[in-house]
């Protein structure tokens, strides 16, 4: 049961605390940026991937001398570095792979990164997108389970087919139960759990599953 780690270049104030998953990560993979990002970090770059457009000379030669697989792509090209590594990482035979960096920059990147998780699932390996403040996950229609995370208490169920057919959620404040919910329908946003834990069913379509907490920044009172 192998898990992989790919890091993007994306902002780095939306990275969660990688050494959380030092433990869970058997194999780490930096596209472009996101090589260097994981040096910062302290963890050992196993892949680096990309066209290293978004670097200088100096630190692309720094990742060459740490990471134990290293290759440059032209900067013109059909796919993109995430899914240069995305595919890569379907060579090591993963059950599990997390995408740190692929949110919170350009907006196009960020859909198409949560667009790879239908190529992850279709292949029968979890694909977990993870930030500072989101957890996205893809799914197929079946019967699952889902884990409270008091880092991310919030829980949203989004279409990611026109049509979601007969969802339940069952141990969530929110019930439901055999409900068709559409794109556009707010119905599923912003639920919680009641316990530990849940399951969520559902018959036809593709769901995006959303853990997340809210980014919430109150003012420092003045002082008098």
């Amino acid at each position: 049961m192998v898990t992989i780690g790919i890091v993007g270049n994306g902002p780095e104030d939306m990275l969660p605390d990688l050494s959380l998953y030092k433990q869970k990560v058997d194999i780490w993979i930096g596209a472009d940026r996101g090589a260097l990002i994981l040096l910062k970090k302290g963890i050992s770059v196993d892949y680096a991937l990309g066209d290293f457009d978004s670097i200088n000379k100096q630190e692309k030669q720094k990742i060459k001398n740490a990471a134990t697989f290293y290759q440059q792509y032209p900067i013109e090209k059909d796919q993109t570095d995430i899914e240069i590594t995305i595919l890569k990482a379907f060579e090591l035979d993963p059950s599990c792979i997390y995408l740190f960096g692929v949110t919170g920059g350009r907006l196009d990147h960020e859909l198409i990164n949560i667009q790879l998780l239908h190529s992850i699932v279709g292949r029968k390996i979890r694909g977990i997108i993870i930030d500072q403040y989101n957890q996205l996950e893809l799914t197929m229609p079946g019967h699952h389970k889902i884990e409270q995370d008091d880092t991310y208490p919030n829980i949203s169920f989004v279409p990611f087919t026109q049509t979601v057919k007969q969802l339940t959620l069952a141990g969530f404040y929110y019930p439901l139960h055999n409900q068709d919910i559409s794109w556009g329908s707010t119905l599923c946003i912003s639920n919680k759990l009641l316990s530990n834990s849940g399951n969520y069913s559902y018959v036809d379509g593709i769901l995006l599953t959303i853990k997340s907490r809210d980014n919430i920044s109150y003012p420092i009172p003045k002082m008098m």
